[in-house]
């Protein structure tokens, strides 16, 4: 189970990395291909090292901010850290890394001349072993020693997070301890106080507990081993032999499980399930079987394992994944079980984008990828034909298309395990997300029946919420600043603290904006943040917006709003700088079509702008502004 079972096997993988780097122009591309295939921890080795051959420094133009990882632990971490890279390169993103000398993580934290301060690390990872955590735990303690270890133990944890926190403002990931230790009670191990076993969950907990309340992530590897086995993940003849608590053979999904973090934390996370219909949501050709004959709940194991498969969609829908359909089918009979048929679990009220035709899936998924209005690296495609999986791969390869095999048991099993859509927390606005999807679909029925665009825009009846940044509304305000691509003139990413700096800064200013129509709330919808300049310009730090609302008069709305917010400050002129990545080409000209002047061109395509306040007016549009 600690093999990248999602993952499809690449048949000339051997070649294709012996041949990486002969074409300069592709070989960061190729080389993410080459990680996207089933490799084992050898493999994933020799993948790393022609990586770091190939690429010492971040390649120019990636969309991705690169990440100085630091490894901090008591064990030998060596053997991670190549997988730990190479699950970066799997979602495009490059990653340097960093271990401290052996047990010497808190004297190194702590010296502000050790190699790791020079390395200055942009995320940290703690991962501790179990053997250090539970130093001193006895079989022969009582409830009350037992419970102040636990205390010293989280205390000494959290004191190593202030340290990290304190020196390098950086993200934090705490490793869950692994569960190695063997019982010496048995089944009713949690009666002996001073078990080391026990002692391992209950620190788990706790840790869990007190990174709710610092702000620091958990890597789950505890539930992580519990589903594949504790041996899967754990060789104690190893342990002995070179203090790796973590095994080779795990080391890819421990190395995948950070890097879909890292990933994360830059809105590289997918947003969009692509479900196929026949054989995939139901066994059975609807177009041939009918509604009576396809095989769906029905009291037999294969029904209730497509009804299992349904349900685990409806789940990620409701925490927020937006889900489509793509099917080759006649509209009318792949809508009918959805309306009709009592086991579907989905309805066609869960379904955002729904496209049922003849035309090949990944003309279809294209299509879907524009209705929703989000970038094809958004979507994860399931379907049970391997044609069709391999046909989507070749023709549109930044889309996640998970390897399953015909058996429907294997679709949920694979999503998960994959770890497409891995969150840090979830928002009202997630739970929210498909009814926004229905909202677009009216808005588009209204745009269709309207005369012309003034009647469009006056029918919406628009307001836009105002609110400065605040704690009630900043996990959402990181969320958005870190997975904004397309719409974003900067592609700054901010952590919580970052955002926290933003609120306490007297010369700078931060808006969280939310529109709301006829057809229901659109949600936050775009992020400022404003900086107030010595020379008194008013720098616009970041300028971003939800693709869905572009050509309603939010920009023009929005310039008023920073221009009203930079006048407070006392800025004299607004300056606003574009710099280009491979997502963000539409807002070019942003500033231009605005009225600002050109100050500054780039040789990479980027631009600097300005507009003097003195004799700016205020744009008319259509929305009604109010304070949140």
């Amino acid at each position: 189970m600690t093999e990248l079972h999602w993952l499809p096997t690449i048949p000339d993988w051997r070649s294709r990395l012996r041949a990486l780097g002969s074409d300069p122009n592709a070989a960061w591309d190729e080389a993410v291909a080459l990680a996207n295939g089933r490799i084992n921890f050898v493999l994933t080795n020799a993948l790393d090292e022609a990586a770091r051959r190939l690429f010492p420094t971040p390649p120019a133009g990636l969309a991705t901010k690169p990440v100085r990882l630091a490894v901090l632990g008591s064990s030998t971490l060596t053997h991670l850290l190549p997988a730990i890279r190479v699950a970066g390169l799997r979602r495009g993103i490059w990653i340097d890394t960093y271990e401290n000398d052996y047990g010497q993580y808190l004297q190194e934290l702590s010296d502000s001349d050790s190699a790791l301060h020079a390395f200055q690390p942009t995320a940290v990872l703690l991962a501790f072993d179990a053997h250090h955590l539970t130093a001193g735990v006895t079989a022969a303690m009582d409830a009350d020693a037992a419970a102040a270890q636990l205390a010293d133990t989280v205390a000494h944890v959290r004191e190593t997070w202030r340290l990290a926190r304190e020196a390098f403002k950086a993200p934090i990931l705490q490793q869950a301890a692994l569960p190695i230790h063997l019982s010496v009670l048995g089944n009713n191990e949690h009666r002996l106080p001073g078990s080391r076993l026990r002692f391992v969950a209950r620190l788990n907990e706790a840790l869990r507990a007190a990174a709710e309340e610092d702000g620091v992530d958990i890597l789950a590897v505890d539930e992580r081993a519990a589903r594949d086995g504790i041996g899967k993940w754990h060789d104690a003849g190893l342990w002995h032999r070179s203090k790796q608590e973590v095994a080779p053979p795990a080391a890819p999904l421990y190395g995948d499980l950070v890097g879909r973090w890292a990933a994360a934390k830059q809105g590289r996370s997918f947003k969009c399930l692509v479900l196929d219909l026949d054989n995939t949501l139901w066994g059975g050709v609807i177009g041939d079987d009918g509604l009576e004959g396809i095989t769906l709940g029905q009291g037999s194991a294969l029904g209730e394992a497509y009804v299992a498969f349904q349900d685990y969609a409806r789940e990620l829908g409701r925490r927020g994944i937006i889900l489509a359909v793509c099917s080759k089918n006649d509209e009318a009979n792949a809508l009918e079980p959805f309306e009709k048929h009592p086991d579907m679990v989905l309805r066609r009220g869960d379904i955002a984008g729904f496209v049922a035709n003849w035309s090949n899936k990944a003309d279809n998924i294209r299509s879907l990828a524009q209705e929703l209005n989000i970038g094809l690296d958004s979507l994860v495609f399931v379907d049970d034909n391997p044609f069709e999986r391999n046909l989507v791969r070749q023709e549109l390869p930044m889309v996640a298309v998970p390897e399953v095999s015909d058996d429907p048991v294997s679709f949920p099993l694979a999503l998960a395990d994959a770890g497409y859509f891995e969150g840090l927390a979830v928002t009202e606005e997630d739970r929210e997300r498909t009814a926004q999807y229905q909202g677009n679909r009216a808005r588009e029925a209204l745009k269709s029946s309207a005369t012309d665009l003034e009647a469009y825009l006056r029918g919406l009846e628009m307001t836009l919420i105002v609110r400065p940044f605040d704690r009630i509304g900043l996990q959402r305000i990181v969320q958005l600043i870190n997975k904004s691509n397309q719409f974003n003139l900067t592609t700054k990413r901010y952590t919580e603290e970052d955002v926290l700096a933003v609120m306490a800064d007297p010369a700078a200013f931060g808006l969280q904006l939310r529109l709301t129509d006829r057809f229901g709330d659109n949600g936050v919808i775009a992020i400022v943040i404003g900086r107030l300049q010595p020379d008194k310009d008013l720098y616009i730090d970041t300028w971003l917006m939800s693709c869905r609302v572009l050509g309603r008069q939010v920009e023009p709305t929005t310039l008023n709003l920073i221009a009203s917010n930079a006048q407070r400050l006392g800025a004299r002129r607004l300056v606003g700088e574009y710099v280009p990545t491979r997502k963000n080409g539409m807002v070019k000209d942003h500033y231009a079509k605005l009225g600002f002047t050109v100050m500054q061109t780039t040789p990479e395509g980027g631009n600097r702008n300005s507009l003097d306040l003195g004799g700016f007016t205020p744009a008319e549009t259509f929305i009604h502004v109010a304070e949140g």
